[in-house]
């Protein structure tokens, strides 16, 4: 029998690495969203998202710093954790922090490790291409599925000095398609490919057999991915140029607090109906 959701309707099956390189192979899209808390997850994984990413975007939306770099690896535990007990049907992929494993493989095992058995991730992601292939193969060997991302590295803005598109020499084009297919030869089950020119993403797509999964990568690749708080204009401090809004949610809730106020200011909250 087929497993029942609340409601009596059929659960949907449980998205797993499988599933996505079966729907590259079928040429279906893969959706794929942020998440840092319990209550956002499960809106988006009743919602049918595909991937929930825990993203280290998490510094920069939640934390309030200005690049993802501070985030640590005791956070990025406990909000996979948050995210882990809400997700059901969607993969839950955990991001692996700066300096979590750059140092060496064997902490690289040991905190990806931690982010499945304490933070409840079933994936992690990593910055960088071949430099990092023997640490994936490491990680994918001691059974941990990896999640390459290219392009647009923000743990390496430092390095790059802006976030501007990665990608448009012809030099660096290559390196990045190189990279691509040292990940996957190393046995990474998914890329993301961030910010590069849209012809760049078509090609990568094309040459790799992983799904490849675009942020700012154009539309020819194998999914997309936004930050949660940028599709629903919940983050307001900049907007990319490749997020679209959907909702402009910062103005409602600002509009819904100044009208809680004005309510308790002038005696019309609570009202008889909410009192006892």
């Amino acid at each position: 029998m087929s497993p029942v959701a609340a409601g009596g309707a059929p659960a949907k099956a449980k998205v797993t690495t499988a599933t996505l390189r079966g729907m590259k192979a079928a040429g279906q899209r893969i959706t794929a969203l942020t998440a840092y808390d319990h209550l956002f997850a499960g809106l988006l994984d009743r919602a049918g998202v595909d991937v929930i990413l825990v993203g280290d975007s998490v510094a920069t939306v939640v934390q309030g710093h200005d690049t993802t770099v501070p985030v640590t690896m005791d956070q990025m535990v406990y909000h996979c954790e948050l995210v882990g007990r809400a997700a059901r049907r969607a993969l839950v992929v955990g991001d692996l922090p700066f300096l979590s494993y750059q140092v060496g493989i064997e902490d690289a095992l040991r905190n990806a490790g931690r982010l499945l058995k304490e933070g409840r991730a079933e994936a992690v992601k990593l910055e960088g291409g071949a430099a990092y292939a023997a640490t994936v193969q490491r990680l994918v060997d001691a059974g941990i599925p990896v999640m390459g991302h290219l392009g647009l590295t923000p743990q390496s803005i430092h390095q790059f000095g802006s976030y501007q598109a990665r990608g448009q020499e012809p030099l660096e084009q290559q390196r990045i398609r190189d990279d691509a297919q040292s990940l996957q030869q190393a046995g990474a089950f998914a890329l993301v490919l961030e910010k590069v020119p849209a012809a760049l993403g078509a090609t990568i797509a094309a040459e790799l057999t992983i799904p490849v999964i675009g942020i700012g990568a154009g539309p020819k690749v194998d999914g997309q991915i936004l930050v949660t708080h940028d599709l629903l204009g919940l983050f307001t401090a900049f907007k990319p140029r490749f997020a679209r809004r959907y909702l402009e949610l910062a103005s409602l809730v600002g509009k819904a607090v100044a009208d809680y106020c004005a309510d308790v200011q002038n005696g019309a909250f609570p009202n008889q109906n909410e009192s006892y």
